[in-house]
């Protein structure tokens, strides 16, 4: 049996402008002291989802010297709130909307003739370097994984609640703690030769992540948009299980680290029934019960397949130029490194 990674807190991140920087400062002080402003914040700009993303970690496992009672600070839930506010409204100006849930269920299980996107990109031509640069982005959400799901466990009821708990416990390792999928993600990372310390990574990872992990934390934590989280959920598990195999087959390709190789494997396998268990457990039977969800679903599903647009966007277009797609370079990649292992030179 592996030892246990050890814990210790992460150190608040740095800021990236004057709002990130407002709120890091008040959080160096007593719960209960002013809270900045919100003023002019894009809801696209990293500075507003570095804010957003410190004061939902609040709720995750917080930072290192940060006072535990600003988790639910009167005053700093009110800028999150105003933040969310922003957030949520670019979301909708970006999404088509409607009731068509099938349809939209029925885009993301349909395979098309050429397969393009980041996966099929690591898959084809991808370097060691750019697979590490992929783990160094995903290690914002995997370190996290299924997390924000469970705020949905007590709003859900019958047949919907137990399929998404049967999904959850997957997710959680099946009461094992050595294969939770947060855990196989941190051997990932070790595997690959970079830090498997929580968010380690922060830092030099910029916006279009960060807005896809800030929109988890969003889904999960507002009771009114559960329809919302529901369809990501399920968007995350429909197109999980191809993506995993394409990554598997680079990973292969790339005779990478067998820790590497697990964690999308295990991902091809759980995820091929978690995409039933999602689609006819949890929204056929929430449907029935709250069928006034269905729109919220949507919105869920293709604010979801938009951010993810906008992160291989980002990642693609910055390779294609021949440079580095995060905020810094790391040094554990090297652009030299013909194989993808811890001992890689």
């Amino acid at each position: 049996m592996r030892s246990p990674i050890a814990r210790t807190r992460r150190p608040l991140p740095r800021p990236c402008g004057e709002l990130s920087a407002a709120v890091l400062e008040a959080l160096r002080t007593p719960a209960g002291s002013p809270v900045p402003g919100v003023r002019s914040a894009d809801p696209c700009d990293r500075d507003l989802h570095s804010a957003l993303h410190t004061c939902y970690a609040l709720h995750y496992e917080g930072f290192d010297g940060v006072d535990a009672e600003w988790e639910w600070d009167p005053g700093l839930l009110g800028l999150r709130a105003e933040l969310e506010s922003r957030f949520l409204a670019a979301l909708h100006a970006e999404t088509a909307g409607g009731a068509d849930l099938d349809a939209e269920l029925d885009e993301l299980l349909a395979v098309p003739a050429e397969e393009t996107g980041l996966s099929a990109f690591l898959r084809d031509e991808g370097q060691p370097w750019q697979l590490r640069e992929y783990f160094v982005h995903r290690s914002i959400l995997h370190h996290q994984e299924a997390d924000p799901y469970a705020w949905l466990i007590p709003r859900l009821r019958g047949q919907a609640k137990a399929a998404l708990v049967a999904v959850e416990f997957d997710e959680f390792g099946g009461g094992h703690g050595d294969r939770i999928h947060q855990r196989l993600y941190a051997d990932l990372l070790a595997g690959a030769g970079l830090s498997p310390d929580y968010l380690h990574y922060l830092d030099v990872v910029p916006a279009p992540m960060l807005a896809l992990v800030n929109m988890m934390s969003l889904f999960g934590l507002h009771r009114e948009l559960r329809g919302a989280g529901v369809g990501h959920f399920a968007a995350v598990e429909i197109t999980s299980s191809p993506g995993s195999r394409r990554l598997v087959d680079a990973l292969t390709r790339l005779d990478a680290d067998p820790a590497c190789v697990l964690f999308y494997r295990e991902h091809v396998e759980a995820d091929a029934v978690h995409e039933q268990l999602m689609r006819r457990g949890v929204i056929g039977d929430l449907l029935a019960r709250e069928p006034e969800l269905r729109e919220s679903m949507v919105f869920g599903i293709q604010a979801t397949t938009m951010l993810e647009q906008l992160f291989t966007d980002h990642v693609l277009g910055c390779w294609c130029e021949d440079r580095t797609s995060l905020l810094a370079e790391v040094a554990e990649i090297s652009r030299d490194a013909t194989t993808l292992g811890s001992g890689a030179d």
